[in-house]
């Protein structure tokens, strides 16, 4: 699951009366993708910069968009535009210990 701020227990106490919203996450284990490590968060940064790049202006049209975000992304790929990626699978295997199982011989 993602660490969006609708996965925490407040949510539910938003939601549901006290009792109910306590018997739901008592009954729920929420397992959350690394903050710095899913494919979700890459292209939750594309979207983050394309909105920041192309879309954070009054568009007129839902064909103007779709040329914009064309041009945007041509421009974006010729560029060969990377995420600068620092978790690596090191820092994973000891981050996300519980996550990975033990095969023990």
């Amino acid at each position: 699951m993602d660490n969006f701020k609708t996965h925490v227990a407040s949510a539910f106490y938003e939601t549901f009366k006290p009792e109910e919203a306590k018997r739901l996450w008592d009954r729920i284990e929420f397992i959350y993708t690394p903050k710095h490590g899913s494919w979700l968060n890459m292209a939750e940064i594309e979207l983050h910069v394309l909105t920041g790049q192309c879309l954070n202006r009054h568009i007129t049209s839902i064909d103007e968009i779709k040329e914009e975000v064309k041009a945007w992304e041509t421009n974006r790929n010729n560029k060969n535009s990377k995420i600068n990626w620092q978790f690596t699978t090191k820092d994973a295997r000891i981050k996300l210990k519980i996550l990975y199982p033990s095969i023990h011989a």
